[in-house]
């Protein structure tokens, strides 16, 4: 799009631009979901003239009054303190388009598409993507630490098209981390990168990629300790828990694609083991109870969602129970069920026993096309079972209270001895 507008003796010219992830997806043949452009040579109030709606807080954004995608102004970012909200943004009719692409992270994020379908690419975007190279911009990157993460959510989402983080934008983040800008990153914009990558095909690529640089002992420390804490070899293969986590999170990604609640319990799930005493290596008996504590830490520190930490705390205080359902009897499996509230909230049993296959998948050897995992149907199907028997009949006898709770459940292993003798 171009319009001209006079401005005293001389015309300005503006244009509009397709830019960021529609371009990059475009050219690596993916499909292209959000359409983003940048606007040169406008105003605000021109803007909002031609019926354009401004949601942008921090910086001009517009959406179009008829496609509602967004138009940003081009701007400029000035660093002004610590932090990726430490910036001075100049965005005035001034501002070109390569100013604009100069301020972006990467190099495949710094290609525009004008309206003829012509690419500009100052920054040799399209060299790297067929190069399959993660590569930034300019050394403006390290004055923004979200960039850390974002490198590696974009190394999670790419990682299967075999692409790598350059190495000098991997020294580059090191060098931010050493500095203290990965300890500027708040809470909030930490757990939203982590819930993106986390719905990424590989997010174990996602956690390889912070210890690469430093920033997971900052960030996730909890995480972090695992590497290096040896497991039982004839159970984990992989031997060490912080390789066995990467593995079972892209299982997770496997199992359940883009859902970041069962990526987040798998992320957590096995916290305890780094808390296991020296002499007890490399058994790691009750990890499951002692990794409540510092899930409950990580979960408030990152202000997670309710449900979100919920989740992770009865998949990791019951994954190997859930590992063991098969040697259940019926009355300990309707203990299971109710431990993992499965009567109150049936469809979240479905989420906790994908997250607990995750973990059985994460294994080095294991594949997904010959991987098998009887608890989470055994589950199902006690939970099915079970749930057909109503308690209104036990109320209409005059039973109250505790009484309905303990016929209940004696009906309920009834049931399960009958159909599962």
């Amino acid at each position: 799009m171009q319009w001209c507008e006079r401005k005293h003796t001389r015309t300005v010219v503006v244009n509009t631009y397709l830019v960021g992830g529609a371009v990059r997806d475009r050219l690596l043949g993916r499909a292209v979901k959000d359409r983003d452009y940048v606007v040169v040579g406008a105003t605000p109030e021109r803007m909002v003239e031609l019926g354009f709606q401004p949601v942008g807080r921090d910086f001009p954004v517009f959406l179009h009054p008829h496609t509602k995608e967004e138009h940003a102004l081009a701007r400029t970012e000035r660093k002004s303190g610590r932090g990726y909200r430490g910036f001075v943004v100049s965005a005035d009719a001034s501002v070109t388009l390569e100013d604009d692409l100069r301020r972006r992270d990467l190099t495949i994020n710094a290609i525009a598409e004008a309206a003829d379908g012509s690419l500009i690419d100052p920054h040799a975007g399209v060299r790297d993507l067929e190069a399959r190279v993660l590569r930034h911009v300019s050394d403006a990157f390290a004055e923004d630490p979200v960039r850390i993460l974002r490198v590696a959510r974009f190394a999670a989402r790419f990682a299967a098209l075999g692409f790598r983080v350059a190495p000098e934008t991997l020294q580059l983040m090191r060098q931010m981390v050493v500095a203290g800008e990965a300890e500027h990153l708040v809470s909030e914009r930490v757990f939203q990168e982590l819930r993106s990558a986390l719905g990424e095909p590989r997010p174990g690529v996602f956690l390889r990629v912070l210890r690469g640089c430093g920033a997971l002992r900052v960030i996730f420390p909890e995480i972090d300790v695992l590497y290096g804490v040896p497991q039982r070899i004839e159970f984990h293969p992989e031997y060490d828990t912080g390789v066995h986590l990467e593995l079972a999170l892209d299982a997770a990604a496997r199992l359940a694609p883009g859902d970041a609640r069962v990526g987040f319990a798998v992320l957590l799930h096995d916290l305890g083991k780094a808390l296991t005493s020296r002499e007890m290596l490399p058994r790691h008996i009750e990890h499951e109870v002692r990794g409540l504590a510092p899930l409950v830490a990580l979960c408030a520190r990152l202000r997670a969602p309710t449900d979100f930490t919920a989740l992770a705390e009865v998949v990791c205080r019951e994954h190997l129970n859930v590992h063991r359902a098969g040697e259940l009897r019926p009355g300990s499996m309707i203990d299971l069920i109710e431990r993992l509230d499965g009567y109150r909230q049936p469809d979240r049993v479905d989420r906790i026993t994908l997250a607990c296959a995750a973990d059985k998948l994460g294994r080095a050897g294991e594949s997904i096309d010959r991987f098998d995992y009887p608890p989470r149907d055994l589950i199902a199907r006690a939970l099915a079972t079970t749930l057909r028997v109503d308690a209104r009949p036990l109320v209409e006898r005059g039973l109250r209270g505790p009484e309905v709770g303990a016929a209940l459940r004696d009906a309920r292993c009834r049931i399960l001895s009958a159909q599962f003798p």
